[in-house]
């Protein structure tokens, strides 16, 4: 976790290294190979977010403040759905590095990485049935399938300067704000909170999600490979078109040229990443992800004063602090 962060979601530290500790145990009892894909997974530098929000929404919500046993496996539920889309991903798109950490695929092979993570879908689907809630079974059932959605939306998107800026934004719901919205609306569930309260913390979810994959974006061009733990326009480059792209596509008719092409003449990514630059397409892009984070903050106003209130709030503010 980043120190950044650390500070963060001190309300929920030690329940997140608990969490870490009993998916790793989990995982490895099972199978050697899965032991070592585990542990490499839970040990990549991942920032913990989504459990995090699971935990601090659980204790905002209950009368006392206290986590219950559901409310952690509801946790450990999200960070494996979460874990186990980020290693398919990889080896949709090849990746060799995530968090500057070799990816599963790259350590042990295409054939291991799908297997790990169908194997995570598996064991959150078996762990969600087991929490005997079938509003809870529903909403992240609905995420597993969100991703796939998502998935295949990117997938024939690829260099399409025909799709639009709403296209984007619900691909960007399906792949990552649709985890944080239902687990947070989930958690609010298990805790019996009042309709209007679980259907802002949806919101917060789901705002919150936009606005840091934006910022993701963002910084696929103005962040470095050490910051990225990627090669920095990787996403470009890849066909892939986000927010920053489709707000200079309307000010940069050459850039069109050069996609439609798919960067097939030498130079042609470097010059679109310029076109790109020098346009105000990253700077809309900067103020859709405050407008989302602003919304976020907002959503918090329905829950009572408390620590773990105050730290979903602060997370809106680390979302696009990000971007300085």
């Amino acid at each position: 976790m980043t120190s950044s962060t650390t500070s963060l979601l001190a309300p929920v530290e030690n329940d997140l290294n608990i969490m870490t500790d009993n998916l790793k145990q989990l995982i490895g009892a099972r199978h050697p190979i899965l032991g070592a894909a585990a542990e490499h997974l839970f040990d990549a530098g991942g920032k913990r977010i989504r459990p995090a929000i699971v935990l601090l929404v659980s204790q905002a919500t209950m009368p006392d403040h206290q986590l219950t046993s559901r409310h952690r496996r509801l946790a450990e539920i999200t960070e494996m759905i979460h874990t186990a889309s980020l290693v398919h991903d990889d080896v949709v798109d090849e990746a060799d590095l995530r968090r500057n950490v070799e990816t599963v695929n790259n350590l042990f092979g295409d054939r291991i990485a799908v297997l790990a993570g169908d194997f995570l879908f598996a064991q959150s689907s078996w762990y969600l049935a087991n929490l005997d809630n079938l509003q809870v079974v529903k909403l992240l059932s609905e995420v597993i399938r969100d991703f796939a959605e998502g998935e295949i939306m990117q997938s024939i998107n690829r260099f399409n300067i025909d799709a639009s800026i709403n296209s984007y934004l619900d691909k960007t719901y399906y792949k990552t704000a649709s985890l944080m919205a239902n687990s947070a609306k989930a958690a609010a569930i298990l805790s019996d909170a009042d309709a209007e309260i679980i259907e802002d913390l949806y919101n917060y979810g789901r705002n919150l999600g936009l606005a840091f994959q934006i910022v993701d974006d963002i910084l696929d061009f103005t962040g470095s490979t050490e910051v990225l733990g990627k090669p920095a326009g990787l996403d470009l480059a890849s066909g892939k078109l986000t927010s920053p792209v489709f707000y200079a596509l309307k000010q940069q008719s050459y850039l069109k040229t050069l996609i439609e092409r798919e960067f097939s003449e030498p130079n042609d990514l470097s010059e679109a990443l310029e076109l790109i630059k020098n346009s105000d397409g990253i700077e809309q892009a900067r103020q859709l992800a405050k407008d989302l984070a602003c919304k976020a903050a907002q959503n918090t106003s329905c829950l009572a004063p408390s620590d773990s209130k105050d730290a979903l709030y602060e997370l809106t503010n680390y979302a696009v602090s990000r971007l300085y």
